[in-house]
């Protein structure tokens, strides 16, 4: 059923006082806010309707009403102005993005920190593995006759090395043989082709250089496996006790120990395709953020990967300016990763 323009200014008022006070609201409240020449009385049939269609629920015995998951999503989709990030917004952002760290881990729990202290709200930072990472090249460099550094670099640019020690000397002859055989059988293949190749180069080498060959591949692998791991960061959990609806420890307990355990294997909805994704509610799989809502945008980080920052909250959140911070703040990673860069205000036009 389609609702009217009136219903539909209605709906939008309840979600955004209720957003601002996180109590019930009632009709006064509305004629106050929503510029609607009717009555009070004529607001509180209309509300009426529109708790009997799903839209709104009255808590308690509460006069006032709150809007239900469906409320919001609709909302959401048609009802919500999109937030423009104010100039000073923009800057903060981007001086946080603009750290000096490049390691993965650690610019992903900067990040975190960084949007919880942004936004109030627990974050978290997934970086989703790549299964179809592979070596693109081995450099192999003598330290001394019974040492060698192996240099791999992957199709992603990602450089990883390792010292290895061996029990025998190796000359300079074997160990560029070692690196052309290396970058001839070894490089373009996925983890799950690694293995195969391995046993395929035994059948022909000789147990020496099958040894050393092993120990190459063997590092590759790990370097690879890792790539393919789900890695995920959270950041600003105590910072739920400070919204009303987590203030009860029997609300507030299950969701924070949730976000404590997030780990590699957590259920989450792709966002590829989409700038921010927003579930609420009952939209979520996992029955601990049942209660709450989700929003989530994802970035590249090159060589076919991608990652996700989200916040977690209630559902009362106000998701155009959430949304906004974490748009602008993904697009600022997917530029900090692939070139090194952050993005210019002006290129999010950004309200003065």
């Amino acid at each position: 059923m389609e609702l009217s323009e009136r219903k539909k200014q209605i709906l939008r008022a309840v979600v955004e006082n209720y957003i601002q006070t996180a109590e019930p609201v009632g009709s006064k409240a509305i004629v106050a806010s929503a510029g609607l020449k009717v009555s009070s009385a004529t607001i509180r049939n209309e509300m009426a309707e529109l708790e009997n269609l799903g839209y709104l629920e009255q808590p308690h015995t509460s006069a006032g009403r709150i809007p239900s998951p469906k409320g919001y999503r609709l909302y959401v989709n048609e009802l919500m102005e999109e937030h423009r990030l104010t100039m000073q917004e923009a800057q903060k952002i981007n001086e946080a993005l603009n750290l000096k760290i490049r390691e993965m881990d650690q610019v992903m729990t900067e990040a975190g920190k960084i949007i919880s202290q942004l936004t109030k709200y627990p974050t978290f930072a997934l970086t989703k593995g790549n299964n179809k990472a592979t070596i693109a090249r081995y450099d192999l460099l003598m330290v001394e006759e019974m040492a060698f550094i192996a240099v791999l670099m992957t199709d992603g640019q990602l450089v990883k090395n390792k010292l290895f020690r061996l029990s025998t000397p190796l000359s300079d002859t074997q160990l560029q043989l070692l690196s052309t055989l290396l970058n001839t059988s070894f490089t373009g293949l996925t983890l799950e082709q690694l293995n195969p190749e391995l046993a395929r180069v035994a059948s022909h080498s000789a147990g020496e250089a099958y040894g050393l060959i092993s120990l190459v591949v063997s590092f590759a692998m790990e370097v690879l496996e890792e790539l393919e791991t789900n890695v995920i960061h959270t950041a600003g959990i105590p910072s739920l006790l400070a919204h009303p609806e987590y203030q009860s420890l029997e609300r507030a307990e299950p969701l924070m120990n949730f976000l404590s355990e997030m780990g590699e294997s957590v259920n989450l909805p792709v966002v590829q395709g989409e700038n921010v994704k927003i579930l609420i509610g009952p939209e979520n799989v996992a029955d601990e953020l049942k209660e709450s809502s989700v929003i989530m945008a994802s970035y590249d980080i090159g060589g076919g990967m991608q990652g996700v920052i989200g916040v977690v909250g209630p559902t009362r959140m106000d998701y155009a300016d959430l949304a906004a911070r974490l748009s602008y703040f993904a697009e600022g990673l997917s530029r900090m990763f692939g070139k090194g860069e952050i993005p210019p205000p002006a290129g999010n036009d950004p309200e003065e």
